[in-house]
């Protein structure tokens, strides 16, 4: 049965969005003396709200969503869907540094959850634009890593906290939803 139907609705809309660089996860930016791009730069879908937040200097999988118990149940960390982030980060991960990650790292707010992390090769993305700075006697590296809490700028933080700091963040997906395929400033619509 979908989440919809459980609800009383036939079927809820569900956005999958990739979020390109520098903008906002909302659909209006009140207060900013600069111009910004929002959601609404993109996206003209009636009625659906962002499930959970992807900050404007992170790419990748934004969730959307017309159903305010599915977009609950994504975005509350209560329920623990686990998130998969594309890390590229400054410095030569090795095995200490990945194991401090896998059992959770203590920040100012608290000790995380552990993360799934590994180093991957570098993934075939879209450009970034801006690109990152490259420092040309500093190597980057890439980690897939995944959390199932949602903390405010919680992976750049984690990686921080180990001596890793981000240099690019993709989210790439959300449970079983990717943005595998969809460009950036594009979206799938599905139903659920």
């Amino acid at each position: 049965m979908a989440a919809a139907e459980r609800y009383g609705r036939s079927m809820a809309r569900l956005l999958l969005f990739n979020k390109p660089f520098g903008v906002l996860s909302q659909f209006t930016d009140r207060g900013s003396p600069t111009v910004r791009s929002t959601l609404s730069d993109f996206i003209a879908v009636k009625g659906v709200y962002p499930a959970g937040r992807l900050d404007r200097d992170s790419e990748g999988l934004l969730l959307l969503c017309d159903d305010g118990r599915l977009q609950a149940r994504i975005a509350d960390p209560r329920f623990k869907m686990p998130k998969t982030y594309l890390v590229q980060v400054e410095g030569d991960p090795q095995e200490p540094e990945l194991e401090r990650l896998r059992q959770g790292v203590q920040l100012k707010d608290g000790m995380t959850l552990p993360a799934d992390v590994a180093r991957i090769d570098e993934p075939d993305l879209w450009l970034r634009d801006p690109p990152i700075r490259q420092r040309k006697a500093i190597p980057d590296n890439w980690l897939k890593l995944t959390i199932r809490e949602g903390r405010n700028r919680q992976v750049r933080r984690m990686t921080a906290a180990v001596g890793l700091p981000t240099l690019r963040l993709v989210r790439w997906s959300i449970g079983d939803w990717s943005v595998a395929g969809i460009a950036p400033g594009r979206f799938e619509q599905l139903s659920v």
